[in-house]
């Protein structure tokens, strides 16, 4: 059973710093590729970062992240993260930790094979 937890969400003010975290139990050998999603009220859920499951695994950004969040693994520990800094209003949303087997059209939500429950981000 695949079981990703996200925390680190909370209330920051523009300009501030959070990290998510994302902690993946269970088999999960085929998701090869961790992504952080974010939604808000009426929208579809978007893609921000995503990364492969590999030694100096590719990174992906959506364009309006780069430069400001970063995304990392701990293989080890089985951990995602996505630092964000100089966050903005309009980086909030919930974020969702997900996992999919490629990296390939890693924004595309319909792709994710597990999802996390997600993590409340306010921006203010």
């Amino acid at each position: 059973h695949v079981q990703l937890v996200e925390s680190g969400g909370g209330s920051v003010q523009a300009g501030g710093s959070l990290r998510l975290s994302c902690a993946a139990s269970g088999v999960i050998y085929s998701s090869r590729c961790m992504g952080w999603f974010r939604q808000t009220p009426g929208k579809e859920r978007e893609g921000v970062a995503a990364i492969y499951n590999a030694v100096g695994g590719n990174t992906y950004y959506a364009d309006s992240v780069k430069g400001r969040f970063t995304i990392s693994q701990d293989n080890s520990k089985k951990m995602t993260y996505l630092q964000m800094n100089s966050l903005k209003p309009e980086d909030t949303a919930v974020y969702y930790c997900a996992a999919r087997s490629s990296c390939m059209l890693w924004d595309r939500a319909s792709g994710a094979k597990y999802w996390g429950q997600g993590t409340q981000v306010t921006v203010s």
